[in-house]
């Protein structure tokens, strides 16, 4: 049995835990089978509890974009560890880290720490709902920003319309400040803002989608939101917990070319500890509590292990031109080398791509949506995940999810993957 100890691991696990893990994608239930129990990883590596290596393009959902356990962003974390693991109190490291992340990103002039990318995005609409005086949000289906109550609605009947609750335990009251619209399509966000003239607050969009898959943003569609957020006194929020740091160093403000009026971050901004932040210009910002009646607090926020290897990793990053270059060459490699096997195969694909980020769909169509992403063969892609599994590459555990590349996976590594693909046969 090949993940014996994982088995015997998740067994115990679920009389414990709820399902057995602490966030629903890591059960396997999207592809089936039984979830990896992770002991170690270094580098482009981790390794099970039954001792075998995968060639790691989750990591850790983001963050690792330097690899595992980088030397330093580790020596500097050990260093810091020495000082105290927490005080309570403000920190000069927490001033460090805001004033290179203001330094980088687009259009912002502080930024406030957090512990996660839900509290970043939940506080984000706060400030803005704080800041216009107003109640109601537009998100997009298919985008994911936490399991906040505002953010966990579906579509009701119309492609543009009030949304409905999708958990239990979020109320009719919450979903109704909550407006959707489908992904690239500007004409349904149109319509929001006529049908609820004076009424929202704010987009919060992912600007490069990845919880529905890799999905691309055209050009249009995003210039077009960030039109209608100014002619309508509205805001625009980024949710770049995904993008920011991994696209560029200014994220995908920069790498798109569109300015937004708040940006939320996570993962690489941690370096893989838990952190998450949020940032605007100083006239939003100055409405956040101690300065303003916008209440958010956190009793670990800007907790300074977190921090050092948050500005560790940041630090790496900025002063490595190239990198970005690398991971992005090294992704377009993947994309094009596993589309031309597919190609030769007969297998129908879409694979989208932007920067470090990318995403495999078994379709002949193009994928721009969550729609579209659903339609895909998703029985194809289980039985791709448990392939590449089976041969030491390990993949996120759903369809509609997207690739990390890290900095630490080479032309060894890429050769690894391109092998268990050429044996994966439907």
């Amino acid at each position: 049995m090949l993940y014996q100890r994982s088995s015997a691991l998740f067994k115990d696990a679920q009389n414990y835990i709820p399902g057995g893990v602490n966030s629903p994608v890591r059960a396997f239930k999207s592809v089936g089978g039984t979830p990896l129990f992770i002991k170690k990883a270094e580098g482009a590596y981790m390794m099970d509890e039954d001792d075998r290596s995968y060639v790691d393009y989750i990591n850790s959902w983001g963050p690792m974009i330097l690899g595992h356990t980088h030397p330093e962003v580790l020596a500097a974390t050990i260093e810091q560890m020495k000082n105290g693991f927490s005080f309570g109190t403000p920190t000069e490291l927490e001033t460090e880290i805001a004033r290179l992340i203001t330094s980088v990103v687009p259009g912002i002039d502080m930024v406030r720490m957090v512990n996660s990318g839900t509290e970043a995005c939940m506080s984000a609409i706060r400030l803005a709902r704080g800041y216009t005086q107003r109640d109601k949000i537009v998100k997009f289906e298919g985008c994911y920003h936490g399991h906040s109550d505002s953010f966990l609605i579906k579509a009701g009947s119309g492609a543009a319309t009030f949304g409905n609750p999708n958990s239990p335990g979020v109320t009719q009251g919450t979903a109704k400040d909550t407006l959707l619209a489908p992904y690239n399509d500007l004409e349904a966000v149109k319509a929001l803002f006529e049908q609820n003239k004076g009424e929202i607050a704010a987009i919060i969009i992912e600007p490069i989608a990845g919880n529905m898959g890799c999905i691309v943003p055209t050009q249009a569609f995003l210039q077009g939101i960030r039109a209608l957020c100014t002619e309508n006194n509205a805001l625009l929020i980024f949710d770049e917990v995904m993008t920011g740091f991994r696209q560029a160093m200014g994220g995908a403000q920069e790498k798109l070319g569109i300015d937004a009026d708040i940006v939320t971050f996570g993962k690489v901004i941690g370096g893989g500890f838990p952190v998450g932040a949020f940032a605007a210009r100083k006239e939003i910002m100055n409405h956040l509590a101690p300065l303003g009646a916008v209440y958010q607090a956190g009793t670990l926020s800007g907790n300074p292990i977190a921090m050092r290897a948050g500005l560790t990793t940041l630090t790496l990053i900025n002063n490595d031109r190239e990198l970005f270059n690398r991971i992005e060459s090294t992704t377009e490699i993947l994309d094009k080398a596993i589309s031309a096997i597919f190609t030769e195969k007969g297998i129908a694909h879409r694979i989208n791509r932007l920067g470090s980020m990318m995403s495999v769909f078994f379709t002949e169509d193009e994928v721009n949506n969550f729609d579209d992403a659903a339609k895909a063969n998703h029985d194809s892609f289980n039985k791709f995940f448990h392939h590449l599994l089976s041969h030491g590459i390990y993949i996120a555990p759903s369809g509609y999810e997207t690739w990390f590349i890290s900095d630490a996976i080479k032309s060894l590594e890429v050769e690894k993957t391109l092998e268990a693909v050429r044996s994966f046969n439907l």
